[in-house]
């Protein structure tokens, strides 16, 4: 049975030990801290999970890694993508084989592709496997941007289930939300401070970076919002603003590991070169995660 595309997924960093490799000890620890929070699903090998930094085989040991952790729980998701076709659809089999329930798909990346080679990237890689698939916008990074009318053409397909958009761009997801069948295909906020409005607008949840930080705050943006107490999902929504706002002292993954890392959650560095911030930024980082938890945010 497929799994109900809902709440807030956690969009789990890739461990490293300090020479790069991978820890996939504390992988597992850190996809049981999210399921302890209370998370609707784990995702693993997005964007924050550095997948473009791993081989194909070291993706599939971390997808491992979290499904063994996970033991069925919660829904796991896959990041499967890659800058060609034939590639994703290699991935996305071995990621359905690795036990994988939903498949997140990311555009294509790096060469200009348009509505109709988007349309046929997708259309060929969700009939290559049967879980469910979940395109995933993120034009700032792969310089492709998957059109409104695009993203309801592959809605059509029984198993593109969902879009994760991290555009930034909230008419975007208004746009989705208008042309898809809220019964059969999940909207979801990639954005962590546009969850709530995502949510209030028709949208299904959220695919968050910051719930590596504070896993249980981000649980509570819907849970709150699910039982009615919109004061209260908006408190949790405002309270990660602090963190936020120091996004663009780095590259993003960057700054939410060196947080995860001052939360407490030893989960390394990211791999070179994208791996560098000043005395300054980690300092201030600490002190925002000092605050926050200090603040309750946890």
């Amino acid at each position: 049975m497929a799994p109900t595309i809902h709440g807030s997924i956690h969009a789990l960093v890739t461990p490293f030990h300090d020479d790069e490799t991978l820890n996939l000890d504390q992988m597992r620890r850190h996809t049981e801290r999210a399921v302890q929070s209370g998370a609707h699903g784990v995702f693993c090998l997005g964007t924050n999970g550095e997948f473009f930094q791993q081989s194909a085989d070291e993706r599939i040991a971390v997808l491992e890694s979290v499904v063994e952790a996970a033991a069925g729980r919660v829904p796991v998701y896959g990041g499967a993508g890659a800058v060609g076709t034939a590639e994703t659809v290699r991935i996305a089999r071995r990621m359905e084989a690795g036990g994988a329930d939903v498949l997140s798909v990311i555009a294509p990346y790096f060469a200009a592709a348009s509505q109709e080679e988007l349309f046929r990237h997708f259309a060929t890689v969700a009939e290559s496997v049967d879980v469910p698939v979940l395109l995933y916008n993120i034009p700032a990074r792969t310089g492709n941007s998957i059109a409104p009318s695009t993203v309801a053409r592959l809605a059509e397909i029984e198993n593109i289930v969902g879009v994760k958009d991290s555009s930034g761009n909230f008419d975007a997801i208004l746009q989705y939300i208008e042309l898809t069948d809220p019964e059969s295909f999940a909207v979801l906020a990639g954005t962590d401070s546009l969850i709530l409005p995502t949510l209030q607008a028709g949208g299904a949840g959220g695919i968050t970076a910051v719930a590596n930080v504070y896993p249980r705050t981000m649980v509570e943006i819907y849970e709150r919002w699910a039982a009615g107490d919109l004061d209260g999902a908006r408190a949790a929504q405002a309270s990660i603003r602090s963190l936020r706002n120091l996004f663009p002292l780095g590259n993003p993954n960057t700054i939410v590991k060196a947080a995860t890392n001052a939360a407490g959650e030893n989960v390394g560095p990211c791999r070179a070169p994208f791996n560098l911030l000043s005395d300054d930024v980690l300092a201030r980082i600490a002190e925002t995660v000092r605050a926050d938890q200090a603040a309750g945010l946890a």
